[in-house]
């Protein structure tokens, strides 16, 4: 497992019944997590005493309870400042295990010694397009979602990267592709974190399992001539590391060399020491 155990900002304090007990800066939260299916005693006094609590509804979504916590706030990851707000899901606008690809990704870049060109899909609120722009990366960063956009580019401005050359587009991840496919544009590093399940802004259905394959065909065609990374990330669980291996090197290897590698990736857990499963990542290098 890649484990992204660099934070001080964020902490998984426990995990139990189906929950997870975070420190987001100065702030608790309990937010339902669906891997956390073990039943162990909640003993933290967080438990008894956080900022706010998602509460998961049997008939599906939810809602937030709150206890003295602010509209939005920040954190930092290294020299990244990301704000947060609970919104819709339980989500806060950051998912922190990807910290540990963050950081393979500026190894990448900065070793390459060469201008880098990085294509960011599902590009949500910018934590790759921050961490790739920070290593001197030209970026490009798509998503379909105009609010996503706009919080990443404030994310962006929180890291001082207000400035920097990052392409924001609000487009369907997919058309974008095709398109760039015909303009005969390529990137040397394309990263990807594509939703389980979606719609397309004239009702087309996105269903990962189907259409997975098919846009890493369409992005492996989109590489340089010398290429340097491709990354792709999956919370379905039907998705497995093997599986993101198998994809990424039938697609990739062949035609370029270098290797592959997936693994679940995950956060480390205080009160117990060991790591939570946050979802699954696949890479492909030279």
């Amino acid at each position: 497992m890649w484990i992204a155990d660099k934070w001080k900002d964020y902490q998984v304090i426990d995990c139990s019944k189906g929950e997870k007990l975070e420190r987001w800066g100065d702030y608790l939260l309990i937010r339902p997590d669906p891997q956390v299916i073990w039943d162990t005693p909640k003993a933290h006094k967080g438990w008894a005493q956080p900022n706010a609590h998602y509460h998961r509804s049997a008939k599906g979504g939810g809602e937030w309870e709150f206890f003295h916590l602010p509209e939005q706030w920040t954190i930092r990851y290294g020299e990244l400042t990301f704000q947060l707000k609970p919104f819709s899901f339980k989500h806060t606008g950051l998912f922190p295990e990807q910290a540990v690809n963050w950081d393979w990704c500026q190894e990448k870049i900065r070793s390459a010694k060469r201008p880098v060109k990085v294509l960011n899909l599902f590009a949500y609120t910018g934590g790759a397009t921050l961490a790739a722009a920070k290593a001197k990366a030209a970026v490009t960063h798509v998503d379909a979602s105009k609010g996503m956009v706009g919080w990443a580019k404030e994310n962006a401005a929180s890291s001082g990267l207000g400035d920097a050359p990052i392409r924001w587009l609000v487009d369907d991840c997919v058309k974008f592709a095709e398109r760039e496919l015909r303009r005969g544009n390529h990137y040397d590093a394309v990263i990807m974190d594509p939703p389980s399940y979606g719609r397309g802004p004239k009702g087309e259905i996105w269903k990962i399992e189907d259409c997975i394959h098919p846009l890493i065909r369409l992005c492996a065609r989109l590489l340089s001539e010398e290429p340097l990374f491709f990354l792709v990330n999956s919370y379905t669980t039907g998705l497995a590391p093997a599986v993101l291996t198998y994809l990424l090197s039938t697609e990739l290897c062949p035609r370029y060399g270098g290797r592959t590698e997936a693994q679940e990736i995950g956060l480390p857990v205080l009160e117990s020491g060991l790591a939570l499963p946050c979802g699954a990542s696949g890479r492909w290098e030279r």
